[in-house]
């Protein structure tokens, strides 16, 4: 099973692809982050970040997108840019009739860390080490949607009637 895992942002969307191979291992098959320009105008921002996922969705084929949820302290003016961000990623995964996963950032840390409360650098070391990398995954918003996809390929998705499909 493919998983697409996707950081939202409006500067930098992180994504990662990951599959899930039949032994239960995580083999890393892409990852990068989609990045705008500040100079440009919010709508042609989003329009960016709409296209260049859908490419990636394309060249991939992913089973289900996992979406990372988002967290703001106080910052409302970032979060509506974001929130914006993270609106075309849910279109583009809707009119691709993909199956999605959301994740609060807490669940992502345990799952790739065991520890809810984990640092930006032990949850990059675990990645790394989960999916045999040689080095750990640039940028960080790179590094957060292979934890986000990580985190989707550690459910139980009977809930979402999401079968693992069977070569012949």
């Amino acid at each position: 099973m493919i998983i697409l895992g996707i950081d939202p942002g409006i500067a930098d969307t992180g994504y990662g692809v990951i599959e899930v191979q039949k032994n239960n291992t995580i083999k890393c098959l892409a990852y990068g982050s989609i990045k705008t320009n500040s100079n440009q105008g919010l709508g042609e921002r989003l329009e960016i970040l709409y296209k260049e996922l859908n490419i990636i969705i394309e060249e991939f084929k992913p089973y289900l997108v996992s979406v990372e949820e988002l967290f703001f302290y106080n910052n409302a003016k970032t979060a509506f840019v974001v929130s914006q961000a993270r609106g075309v990623v849910l279109l583009a995964i809707q009119q691709n009739k993909l199956k999605i996963a959301e994740f609060t950032p807490l669940q992502v840390k345990q799952a790739v860390s065991t520890y809810g409360k984990a640092d930006k650098k032990q949850v990059q070391k675990m990645i790394k080490l989960i999916l045999s990398l040689e080095t750990i995954p640039t940028p960080d918003d790179a590094a957060d949607a292979l934890a986000v996809a990580i985190c989707a390929s550690n459910q139980n998705w009977d809930y979402l009637e999401v079968k693992i499909p069977t070569k012949s």
